[in-house]
């Protein structure tokens, strides 16, 4: 259990957004599109934190860079691909994947443990992701302030827990996840809790 406050491990994790170019970058990418509520999460955060807890020299490259935003106002399926398209323009190279939080209850219900409403907030669909250590979100602010988003807090990330987050997949999705993550593979040092 870590001893550390979570105030602590926010300010750890802004540092090292800071002095990551890479995630600098994105994150002014996306800060470009001057969306109202937004963050890069999931995977870019988890990847940055995991290699310096393991001290790589050299950044595990992310599958995809996560861009959620919430935007009530249009759940369209173009929407999110105009969005895409403008961060492709922003800084084509990264592969990005922008997901309204608005909308994602109608394609998430098939996979949930149980039958969500809308969710009303960016803060709460990141509190939905699969992976407790992974329900984190970075964002950059117009006068350049990291803030950092972190519903079910820092711990996990730091400690480098596994943990299935059980309002979002059932216990064989979680199984099916760890498996084609590799996480413990690829960070020897995390540790995978059952399922259960």
């Amino acid at each position: 259990m870590s001893i550390r406050s979570e105030a602590a491990l926010e300010a750890q994790l802004i540092v090292l957004a800071f002095k990551s170019s890479g995630f600098m970058t994105a994150l002014q990418a996306a800060r470009s599109l001057k969306l109202s509520s937004w963050c890069i999460g999931a995977g870019a955060v988890r990847n940055l934190v995991w290699d310096h807890l393991h001290g790589f020299k050299t950044e595990t490259p992310a599958e995809d860079i996560d861009v959620v935003f919430f935007d009530a106002s249009n759940l369209s399926q173009e929407f999110e691909r105009a969005i895409n398209d403008r961060l492709t323009l922003a800084e084509p190279g990264f592969n990005w994947e922008a997901v309204n939080q608005a909308g994602v209850h109608r394609w998430v219900q098939s996979h949930a443990t149980q039958v969500g409403q809308p969710f009303r907030s960016l803060a709460e669909g990141i509190a939905s992701w699969p992976e407790v250590a992974t329900c984190v979100g970075v964002t950059l602010s117009g006068s350049g302030e990291i803030e950092v988003i972190a519903p079910h807090g820092l711990t996990d990330l730091f400690e480098m827990i596994v943990r299935r987050n059980p309002s979002r997949v059932s216990s064989a999705v979680f199984t099916q996840r760890v498996a084609k993550k590799r996480f413990a593979e690829r960070w020897p040092q995390v540790r995978v809790l059952e399922a259960s």
